[in-house]
């Protein structure tokens, strides 16, 4: 593993897929490996809060994350157990304070996540109140630095397809990367494991590798971090709560080429495009190994 990650994704983790036989274009017999996905039956104290569909691994993070992003859970709360039975597929987070969301679930809507997804009625209440770091700074030199390392790291994208991933970064250093069926489960393990580290978030810069929908501005934004990267597009919503935010969102960042549609104030030019390299065809992401029978 490169010491450029504090946490990323193991493709050899027999847990997260399975190998299945199929036949290719020309009739040939193959083998490949395709992402499990299972449900995760989450609580907060004695209350059934919701059941997601996840690859499975980091439960802890997953449910922490989520109860943030839902403002189900404070961000002073104590957390004084998590407990994950893998036989069940669920996984409890108690806390120190009495909490009781009945009515709060009865206003949940589905969003646009591949996978299931749902935000409740006041998450954007407290989206306009949120003020994100003004002077944070993106060099082009690091965003440059941080898409080819992000693009070539081992991953379950890579191995098997199927997948998003999401990563949260400091300068040119990618430091959690994160992997699930929907691109808010990675967005929630990295929430959860910022707040068990109790890692700040201003100087941070947040990547994902797909759209940058209103889901993942307001995630990005609510975890308070000031600059959204992805390889993919935008949606129309997504850029008016970025710019009604201040947050700074990049979009189609690949090999030398990017588009910032918000908050363009925080990018440094410092590096001339012409001086980089484009991105490699093997690495393009639009397609697996396993899918291109590599």
């Amino acid at each position: 593993m490169s010491d450029e990650f504090l946490v990323r994704p193991d493709p050899d983790d027999p847990k997260l897929t399975t190998p299945v036989t199929g036949i290719d274009q020309t009739g040939a017999r193959v083998e490949t490996r395709v992402v499990n996905e299972r449900p995760l039956t989450l609580f907060l104290n004695a209350q059934e809060i919701v059941t997601m569909m996840t690859i499975g691994d980091r439960p802890d993070l997953l449910a922490v994350g989520y109860l943030l992003n839902q403002n189900m859970l404070l961000p002073d709360d104590e957390i004084t157990a998590i407990e994950h039975d893998d036989d069940l597929d669920v996984v409890v987070v108690r806390t120190k304070r009495r909490t009781n969301y009945e009515d709060k679930l009865k206003k949940k809507v589905r969003t646009s996540g591949c996978a299931q997804g749902t935000v409740f009625g006041d998450v954007m209440e407290s989206f306009e109140t949120v003020s994100l770091p003004a002077d944070a700074v993106l060099k082009t030199s690091w965003l440059y630095g941080l898409t080819k390392k992000i693009n070539t790291a081992p991953s379950l994208y890579l191995a098997a397809g199927a997948i998003h991933g999401c990563v949260l970064c400091r300068e040119d250093r990618p430091l959690v990367y994160m992997e699930d069926v929907g691109r808010h489960n990675a967005v929630d393990k990295i929430a959860g494991w910022m707040f068990l580290n109790k890692e700040p978030a201003a100087d941070k810069i947040f990547y994902t590798t797909g759209r940058l929908t209103s889901e993942m501005v307001i995630k990005t934004v609510m975890m308070g971090i000031p600059i959204l990267v992805s390889r993919s597009g935008f949606t129309a919503w997504g850029v008016e709560l970025a710019r009604q935010a201040g947050l700074t969102l990049i979009g189609r960042a690949r090999g030398k080429r990017f588009l910032a549609l918000s908050g363009d104030h925080r990018i440094d030019f410092d590096l001339d495009p012409d001086t980089v390299e484009d991105e490699a065809p093997k690495h393009r992401r639009k397609g697996s190994f396993a899918e291109a029978g590599e």
